[in-house]
């Protein structure tokens, strides 16, 4: 929640700003279960939202809209079901050496975000300017 005072002539006011998250954190967060719930579905929707691209794409292909149905149940579950695999052995790994080693998840978290910023800036050059998208001459072969 933000909250900031400023003033009109000739009166003050103050606005307080809201997310929908902070909404329903505060009207639903002593509940045990939104507790527990609400990182499986922002999980849910992070995970299909990462990889729907791919999703469909291979829809595209599929004629009857039964089987599409079916590919997409199969592919969301498995989708959930491999973010959540991933979120607990992180997770187990945090817990593990977070009791024996207290800077643990710093590290972790420092190297982790120093080689993602470095594949990314790797990917920018290898698609920006090796493959020559910002050039004049782009260098791409369908395979």
């Amino acid at each position: 929640m933000h909250d900031h005072a400023h003033s009109h002539d000739p009166e003050t006011h103050s606005h307080i700003h809201q997310t929908p998250l902070t909404l329903l954190d505060r009207l639903f967060g002593k509940i045990g279960l939104y507790q527990q719930l609400r990182p499986l579905v922002v999980g849910i929707v992070h995970g299909l939202a990462g990889s729907a691209a791919v999703a469909l794409l291979i829809l595209t292909t599929i004629r009857n809209p039964h089987w599409a149905i079916v590919y997409l149940l199969v592919f969301g579950a498995g989708t959930v079901g491999g973010m959540m695999l991933i979120t607990m052995s992180i997770a187990s790994a945090f817990k593990f050496f977070g009791k024996k080693n207290e800077n643990f998840s710093h590290r972790l978290g420092l190297a982790s975000g120093v080689l993602s910023l470095a594949f990314g800036l790797f990917l920018a050059y290898q698609i920006g300017f090796a493959n020559g998208l910002f050039s004049g001459h782009p260098q791409w072969t369908p395979r």
